[in-house]
């Protein structure tokens, strides 16, 4: 089934925009055979008679594209230069540590469901096909993944009964475009539980785990009998608690809902466990279970006019129990869904472009050929029919040869193999953008090998290489799953060799961190200078947060240098400047704290203006300066630096070291002085060795006591807090500068405290008696007169009923929600001081909520993803009504002319003007009392997708949620 997937900044949630078809499975996907064709003697389109291609290098580079999904910290044998650590707090939010597994598509979601799929059809490849991952260098490659992913699975699965779905909320990943290392939105995680569970997320990730298993048995027997460990829990958890897990993590419902159910994962996933253990009891379980599998519709007939992809695993489910036990039913399901794909049934067969490619589905088509390549592949090596196992064999061959570049257009559909592969993914790390845009860079920044495309959305074999056809040209984990294994079986059977000396490392198209500078003012005794810093890295893309840059200049004289500080879009802009050596002087930008990322237009720079200069009668000459240009642009004589290195620019030479010390600081003065506290002031001391004043240290000795406390301070004045009353302290002030250099000590000066005050023990006085205004039905706003206190009234607590706290403000109002509608309740305030006081209580008001509104016999929920121009509204009715509705039509009308329907499914969706209806189809007309459905369609917008406002059914109004 079409599977989705994220949005770049808005798309359409992928995945769910054929769920419908799902339902009706392949009404929509068969193809007439021609009328000369009959279906018992059509052959499928003719294979290579040798290998056409090297598979053994398309293996290589298929596998590199799962290190390139890899999210958390990156491992030392990952090969991908331009990835880097990302997402490392995933699971903070739930206290478990769940770093780690792999991003989904072309974006960052972790959705486990596919993620868990995608490793048993990894798995199951070199399960069946070992020897070809060995003959062509590839195994070590291969288990590095398998436990890169299957550590995260561990991870995931805390307890028996607990099994952590998805991190990462879906519509918000889809809104950002940029890089994985700098993700800036939050990133919740969702489980399922004992509470609420999902048999087909548990079913699937206990399959994957069972699966992986078997292919680190023979290296790693304890690794082996840990992931067995945790297939079986999860195996137990899916029988037992059988429920669809997108019921509990109802994020994942709009892009990873399994539309087939869980019972192909009961199957699936108890056949994994016996070939995992050899335990007869799990084949039993499969077995009791596949009766319950997927028909045709209106019919006995096991579902045939599908595939094996991430939502329905009973495709997979035939051949392996087929190959397993020989029984005669299993072999029946299995021929009769591999005829379909190839010669046809009973008249119908799967639709073939002109140049041989099996389009089931529109979206990410290869991806279901490839699938069901691997899995003929699987069954045609154990068939003991001849003609089908030559057949099988042969259709998937050319299915792997037409992604690999034998189709009419002569182009590979693998990233970085063959003749003309696809330069422009859907993806948003290796896209690079720093602009948080689709189309900024123009180019694609790095070569993401070995990423199969969705391919030809039609049969017609027509492709466009358009990072923004997200139908066409995503990737994703599970597209290049069964591809990967089908080229390790034909590895094995015709040879390759994988490609020598690959990867190289890519490096840096562009200098990634800059400093730009615009001369904004020429003035006779200054310059006016505005100077941003850019971040537009991606080799790998990395947050700069103790960033600083210098901005050196000659002061042309003996005289001041005056520093002016001016805008900033965050830093701190300078205000004083540094002898550097000898002549030459600067002005630092400390950008320390921080972050400056290639996540957006804003967040991947940061503008800080300031003026240099000298004071009337000095003399000023930017020409001479080293930092100056004329020009506006990147300005390499303006060195940044991270973290203390330097990243960027050049410095003007070597500095001298400051070894002056300052002068001493004037007598400190002391004013406002309080029992525990005091103003200290003192004359500044100088500087001449070139650092400049860092900043001073007061000391603090108290009489009779031996305890010394120091105190740091910026400027010449510090405010001292903390002390005794009747006591006498001593203070002396030294300075330091940007060297670590210390002055001489002041002169000392005593101060005795007074004794401490009296406590304040009088209460506020109480507030004025409360009025309510906005009354609802769960909640009101409370507004009373405040109340008067002789040192001052810090806050005002309510009460509900005179003991129920409701809340605290520091003003003379507050909102109270979280009521019961009809219900009368009291109120009263009392103020407090800051000593802890409580007033008297306000005299009561009594308010008694509204009344909740009533639906009528329908409620609607309208869901939309939104993005550029387009959108995709997903659309839930409900019948509140005692009766059962048998037939529907839902009205409702586009607040905006720009908004039009366009393809829809599981109703007929028509627009006239902005008037839009949606009627039933044959297999959902019928509500029942209480029942709901669902509908859908894609739709555009010429720049706002208001919500419709009011919904009717059959003329009805509806409630709107």
């Amino acid at each position: 089934m079409p599977r989705p997937t994220p949005p770049p900044r808005g798309r359409p949630s992928r995945r769910l925009l054929a769920a419908g078809a799902a339902l009706v499975a392949a009404l929509a996907t068969t193809v007439p055979l021609p009328a000369a064709a009959a279906p018992a003697t059509a052959s499928a389109p003719a294979a290579q008679a040798a290998p056409a291609y090297n598979y053994a290098e398309a293996l290589q580079k298929s596998l590199f594209f799962y290190e390139a999904q890899q999210s958390g910290r990156k491992p030392s044998w990952n090969r991908v230069s331009w990835r880097g650590d990302s997402a490392l707090t995933d699971g903070a939010d739930v206290g478990v540590d769940l770093t780690g597994g792999w991003y989904d598509a072309g974006d960052h979601v972790k959705f486990g469901f596919p993620m868990a799929f995608s490793t048993t059809m990894l798995a199951w490849g070199a399960v069946e096909y070992r020897d070809g991952y060995v003959a062509s260098g590839q195994l070590t490659h291969l288990l590095n993944n398998l436990r890169f992913v299957n550590d995260y699975f561990v991870k995931a699965h805390p307890a028996p009964n607990v099994l952590y779905g998805q991190v990462g909320k879906g519509d918000d990943d889809h809104k950002w475009w940029g890089p994985a290392e700098v993700l800036p939105m939050a990133r919740p995680a969702y489980k399922i539980d004992a509470s609420c569970g999902g048999a087909d997320l548990a079913g699937e990730t206990a399959a994957a785990m069972a699966a992986s298993s078997m292919v680190f048995r023979p290296t790693d027997a304890a690794y082996a009998d840990k992931l067995l460990g945790h297939a079986k829990q999860l195996y137990t958890f899916a029988d037992t608690v059988r429920k669809s897990y997108s019921e509990c993590i109802t994020d994942a419902a709009s892009f990873y809902k399994s539309w087939s159910g869980y019972q192909d994962e009961l199957v699936w996933g108890a056949t994994w466990l016996y070939r995992a253990t050899g335990d007869a009891a799990y084949l039993t379980k499969a077995e009791s279970e596949y009766d319950k599998l997927g028909t045709e519709p209106q019919s006995t007939t096991r579902s045939y006019k599908w595939t094996l992809a991430w939502d329905n695993k009973q495709f997979g489910a035939y051949v392996l129990l087929a190959n397993l036990t020989g029984k005669q039913k299993y072999v029946d399901d299995a021929n009769r869904w591999l005829d379909y794909w190839t010669v046809g049934v009973n008249g119908q067969r799967v639709p073939y472009s002109p140049g041989g490619m099996a389009v089931l589905d529109s979206w990410g088509a290869l991806r279901y050929a490839a699938n069901t390549a691997f899995a003929a592949l699987v069954y045609s090596d154990k068939t003991t029919d001849a003609t089908r196992k030559a057949r099988y064999h042969d259709f998937a061959v050319r299915q792997v040869n037409y992604a690999l570049g034998d189709n009419p257009r002569n182009s590979s559909y693998l990233i970085g193999f063959g003749t003309n592969s696809p330069k422009n993914p859907h993806h948003r790390t290796a896209h690079g953008s720093w602009w948080d845009s689709q189309t900024v860079p123009v180019e694609t920044r790095h070569v993401l090998y070995g990423a199969l495309v969705g391919g030809p959305s039609a049969a017609n074999d027509a492709y466009s290489d358009s990072r923004s056809d997200y139908v066409m040209n995503e990737v994703a984990t599970d597209y290049n799953a069964g591809f990967t294994s089908a080229l390790a079986r034909l590895t094995g059977e015709y040879g390759g060799s994988p490609r020598a000396g690959f990867p190289t490392a890519e490096t840096p198209d562009m200098d990634e961190l800059t400093v730009e500078t615009t001369v904004m003012q020429a003035e006779p005794r200054a310059t006016g200078l505005k100077a941003v810093i850019y971040n537009k890295s991606a080799f790998p893309a990395r947050a700069l947060t103790t960033g600083k840059f210098r901005y050196y200049f000659r002061p042309d004289g003996t005289g001041p240098v005056t520093v002016t500080p001016g805008y900033t879009q965050g830093c701190p802009s300078p205000s004083t400047a540094k002898q550097f050596s000898g002549d030459i002087w600067y002005v630092e930008v400390d950008c320390t704290g921080y972050t400056i990322a290639p996540a957006g237009q804003s967040q991947h720079r940061m503008e800080v203006q300031f003026k240099i200069g000298v004071p009337e009668g000095g003399t000023w000459d930017p020409t001479n300066d080293p930092s100056y240009q004329a020009t506006a642009g990147p300005n390499r004589k303006v060195p940044l630096y991270s973290g203390g290195v330097r990243v960027w620019g050049d410095e003007p030479g070597p500095a001298t070291p400051d070894t002056t010390a300052p002068t001493a600081p004037g007598t400190p003065v002391a004013s406002g002085v309080t029992a525990t506290g005091l103003t200290l002031s003192w004359a500044a001391a100088t500087d001449t060795g070139g650092s400049g004043l860092a900043g001073y240290e007061v000391t603090q000795a108290q009489t009779g006591s031996d305890a010394l406390v120091l105190r740091p301070a910026t400027t010449n004045t510090l405010a001292v807090t903390g002390l005794t009353p009747e006591r006498t302290y001593q203070f002396t002030v030294r300075a330091v500068d940007g060297a670590g250099n210390r002055s001489a000590a002041s002169a000392a000066l005593a101060v005795t405290t007074p004794a401490a005050p009296a406590p304040d023990t009088t209460p506020p006085t109480a507030p004025g008696t409360p009025t309510a205004s906005a009354v609802g039905p769960t909640g009101l706003t409370l507004t009373w007169g405040p109340a008067t206190d002789a040192v001052g009234v810090t806050g005002y607590r309510v009460y509900r009923g005179g003991t129920v706290l409701v809340g605290s403000t520091t003003g003379t109002t507050l909102a109270v929600t979280g009521l019961t509608a009809s219900t009368a309740y009291t109120f009263t305030v009392v103020a407090v001081d800051a000593a802890g006081n409580v007033s008297p209580a306000s005299p009561g008001v009594t308010v008694t909520t509204t009344t909740a509104p009533t639906g009528g016999g329908c409620a609607v929920t309208w869901t939309a993803n939104t993005w550029d121009t387009g959108f995709t509204a997903n659309v839930t009715v409900t019948n509140t009504g005692t009766s059962a509705i048998n037939g529907w039509t839902l009205a409702f009308t586009f607040p905006s002319t720009g908004q039009k329907v366009g393809q829809g499914w599981s109703a007929n969706v028509t627009q006239t003007g902005t008037a839009v209806t949606a009627s039933n189809l044959a297999y959902n007309g019928t509500l029942a009392a209480g029942a709901s459905t669902s509908f859908g369609f894609n739709g555009t917008h010429t720049g706002t997708n208001p919500k419709p406002t009011a919904f009717t059914l059959n003329g009805a109004a509806c409630t709107v949620s």
